[in-house]
């Protein structure tokens, strides 16, 4: 059980925000996970949606690779709501049930193709030192330039802050989604 009342529709905030709310379900088809909560502050959820679209839309990170930083970074920060959800979009993109596994599993990347490695190696030492190394760094900047590099980086810490939004109001899970080792 969250540990504030989820917000599920328009009915549960005041109808200057109700657009809002319109904006998350057009996006999303419902209110659920993070949004359940961030729209207790209609006005910041309407701003962080922003970044929802242009993920989706616009970025020029590749969904496949930006799925293997975007579950990376949910695994490092143990969000088993954000793992559920993002696990079937992976899958959607194209990420490997192997590198999938490997990421939950928190292995070895060394075993993965390069560019799959690469990522993987970032966004670990990005979400657990807040830095990464000039080699690691280097080799994602050569291969891709550096307005990928920004948008993988920007979308792994994305995820992340979605991850602290459900993982501090305690938001479950779905059932049937793919689960976290305890």
């Amino acid at each position: 059980m969250p540990r504030v009342a989820p917000i599920t529709g328009k009915f549960d905030v005041p109808a200057e925000h109700h657009a809002v709310v319109d904006a998350v379900v057009n996006v999303f088809g419902n209110v659920r996970g993070p949004f359940s909560m961030l729209l207790h502050s209609p006005k910041l959820a309407e701003r962080v949606l922003g970044l929802v679209t242009f993920f989706s839309d616009e970025s020029v990170v590749e969904p496949k690779l930006r799925s293997v930083a975007i579950l990376t970074a949910v695994r490092e920060r143990e969000a088993a709501y954000v793992w559920a959800a993002q696990v079937g979009a992976a899958r959607r993109n194209g990420v490997r049930a192997e590198v999938i596994d490997l990421i939950r599993a928190k292995g070895d990347p060394g075993t993965l193709p390069a560019e799959e490695r690469e990522i993987v190696t970032y966004t670990r030492q990005l979400m657990r030192t807040n830095r990464v190394d000039q080699a690691v760094f280097g080799a994602l900047e050569s291969r891709y330039g550096v307005e990928w590099l920004v948008e993988l980086t920007v979308a792994a810490n994305y995820f992340a802050l979605l991850s602290g939004v459900v993982n501090a109001f305690e938001v479950a899970a779905p059932p049937d989604g793919d689960k976290l080792p305890v």
